[in-house]
C-alpha cells in the first residue's frame, strides 16, 4: 500500500511538472527579453564591428546574402549556404561576384527585398 502510495505520488509530481512546463512553452507575443551579455557593443552596425561582441547579437536581427553552416565548427569555401541568395557564381576572370536573390522576401512592412537593398547596405 505505501509503495502504491508512493507510486502515485511520484506519478502526480511528474504530471504536474510537464504540465508547468507546458505552460512555460506556450509564450506570448511582444514583452522583452533579457538575457546576459559579456559586453557592450560599440555600435550595432556589422559592417563596423568585427568582433563577436558585435557581430553576434546583430545574427537574430540581420540576414545575410549567404553565411557558414553554422553546425559546422570549422568556417570555410565548402560551408557557405545560402541566406537571403538562393545561389551565386564568379565570371570567368574571378573578379565579379553575382548573387540570384531568394523570391519571396519582403521586409518587416511588407515591401519585397530586392536588389536596390543589397546595393544601398554598401553605399547609403
Amino acid at each position: 500500500m505505501k509503495r502504491d502510495l508512493r507510486v502515485l505520488t511520484a506519478v502526480g509530481a511528474l504530471l504536474l511538472t510537464l504540465s508547468t512546463a507546458h505552460a512555460a512553452f506556450a509564450q506570448k507575443r511582444g514583452g522583452v527579453l533579457k538575457i546576459y551579455f559579456f559586453d557592450s557593443p560599440a555600435s550595432m552596425s556589422i559592417h563596423e564591428e568585427t568582433t563577436a561582441a558585435g557581430q553576434g547579437p546583430m545574427m537574430g536581427v540581420f540576414n545575410n546574402l549567404v553565411l557558414y553552416k553554422q553546425d559546422v565548427p570549422q568556417s570555410g569555401l565548402q560551408s557557405i549556404v545560402p541566406d537571403l541568395a538562393s545561389e551565386w557564381s564568379w565570371d570567368e576572370d574571378k573578379t565579379q561576384l553575382t548573387f540570384r536573390l531568394r523570391e519571396g522576401v519582403k521586409w518587416h512592412d511588407g515591401k519585397p527585398f530586392t536588389a536596390k537593398d543589397v546595393q544601398c547596405t554598401w553605399t547609403c
